[in-house]
């Protein structure tokens, strides 16, 4: 699943090849992403691009003629070919496709069993309703302690679901969720009403580390290697029967509604207020 450090590299970089050129075409292979049917993508063909913002998981591409804004789902991304690279004759599960005016080829995939990318044609940003239900995004610098607060609240909702909940928290997702709590030594099944404020306190510090330095070390890196150093660089998600790189305890799975997670016994020890894997654990 993209999240936010991944899609921040991805706009970044591309942001810099692409800010100032026209769009010379854009195709969609298939029709079921479009969700603002009275404005097809197409509806941007020869408009320029002036910027590409990133909008929790989601891009935003803003042209003259309206904002391109893609969301993700579970298992989209971009594929970039620079000007001068051939497309290859592989299999791609593409789902659209942008070229530029010098040539440059962006390719929207979606790489899962069921189709979850979108793109819509709007005025702003906003007036996709996931993007304005967007809670506050802690990759932003004016993320703030008070935010963070607000987000968690007292609520008796497991804190690895909270962390997940875009309404929330911005831009979290599966594996993030696991190193974060790792890193804050938490339980994923404690329900955020239970935290006290050391643990408050630890998790804040933990949700804004980890994603920003993630985001540090992904700058510059081109779309298709960013996967696999998100992989490379997680110290319990995906790593379940292996050491905890901190005690050496063996990693142990845990599925919370329908979902894995990873976590450390010792380091984040289960405790009473735990959560139960129901209708307030983990979101779909």
């Amino acid at each position: 699943m993209p999240e936010s450090p991944e899609v921040q590299a991805l706009v970044e970089f591309l942001d810099e090849r692409i800010r100032g050129r026209a769009i010379a075409d854009l195709d969609v292979g298939e029709f079921r992403i479009i969700k603002t049917r009275n404005r097809p993508p197409a509806s941007l063909t020869g408009a320029r691009i002036q910027r590409l913002e990133r909008f929790g998981k989601h891009v935003g591409f803003d042209t003259e003629a309206g904002w391109l804004m893609v969301g993700f789902g579970r298992n989209g991304w971009i594929r970039w070919n620079a000007p001068e690279d051939p497309l290859g004759d592989e299999p791609v599960p593409e789902v659209a496709r942008i070229t530029l005016d010098d040539g440059a080829v962006m390719r929207v995939v979606d790489l899962g069993d069921f189709l979850a990318v979108t793109t819509s044609v709007v005025d702003g940003p906003a007036d996709v309703a996931g993007i304005a239900a967007l809670g506050p995004d802690p990759l932003l610098p004016d993320f703030s302690r008070e935010a963070f607060e607000h987000a968690l609240g007292t609520r008796r909702k497991q804190v690895k679901a909270l962390l997940q909940e875009q309404t929330s928290l911005a831009g979290i997702g599966n594996a993030y969720s696991d190193e974060i709590l790792h890193r804050a030594r938490i339980a994923p099944t404690v329900h955020a009403a239970l935290l006290d404020g050391a643990e408050r306190d630890r998790l804040f510090h933990a949700t804004v580390d980890v994603l920003r330095g993630a985001l540090a070390d992904r700058r510059g890196l081109p779309p298709d290697r960013l996967k696999q150093a998100k992989v490379a660089a997680m110290a319990v998600h995906g790593h379940g029967g292996q050491a905890c790189p901190v005690c050496g305890t063996t990693i142990v799975d845990h599925v919370l509604g329908g979902a894995s997670a990873q976590l450390c016994p010792h380091c984040q020890p289960e405790r009473s207020g735990a959560g139960r894997a129901g209708g307030d654990s983990m979101p779909g």
